[in-house]
This record gives structure tokens, C-alpha cells and sequence, in this order.
């Protein structure tokens, strides 16, 4: 029963999206206001994660987790916002940085 609840509860949200994306315009003031949204909600996941971090993060120096969250950005945008390479640079600054502070 838990499954089948838990599989209406989400798919329903599917095949509304299905039905009525057909009708939306790429362009409209719907989508641009639910980019965003998104766009704001991971600008404010990526702060709590640089300025209030939880668990092996917080111990990392603050201008470490800012200088690894600038790089990546400065990859991302170089190799033509490429996610990947912005992701994995940043997260190689960070482990970089924090053997070469002496962290571990």
C-alpha cells in the first residue's frame, strides 16, 4: 500500500508536467519565473554549503570552500558551462587544498 500511495503521490506530478509541458512556451513568463526558482534554490544550497557547512566541510577553512566554489565557477563558465569539469575542479581544489593544509 506504501508503495502504490508513494508511486501516485509522484507520478501524478509526471504526467501533469507530460500533459500540460506540450502547451508551454519555452519562453514564457511560467518557465523563466520557475528557472528562477531553481536557479535560486541551488545559489542558496551552494551558500549554506560554503558559509554554514555540516560534518568533514565544516572543518575546512572558509577561504578554502570559497576559493574551491570560485574556481569551479571559472571552469564551468571557460569550458562552456560544462557542469562536469566545474564540479570536478572545484571538488579537486577542495581535496587538494585541504591535504595541502595538512587536514588529514
Amino acid at each position: 500500500m506504501i508503495l502504490v500511495a508513494g508511486w501516485i503521490a509522484t507520478d501524478i506530478w509526471r504526467w501533469i508536467g507530460v500533459f500540460a509541458g506540450g502547451k508551454l512556451r519555452e519562453d514564457g513568463e511560467l518557465l523563466i519565473w520557475v528557472r528562477c526558482v531553481a536557479t535560486a534554490l541551488v545559489a542558496g544550497v551552494i551558500a549554506r554549503l560554503i558559509l554554514f557547512p555540516s560534518g568533514a566541510l565544516a572543518e575546512m577553512p572558509m577561504w578554502l570552500r570559497a576559493a574551491s566554489a570560485i574556481i569551479g565557477f571559472a571552469v564551468f563558465s571557460i569550458t562552456g558551462q560544462k557542469v562536469v569539469y566545474g564540479v570536478l575542479s572545484g571538488v579537486i581544489v577542495l581535496i587538494a587544498g585541504w591535504f595541502l593544509i595538512g587536514g588529514v
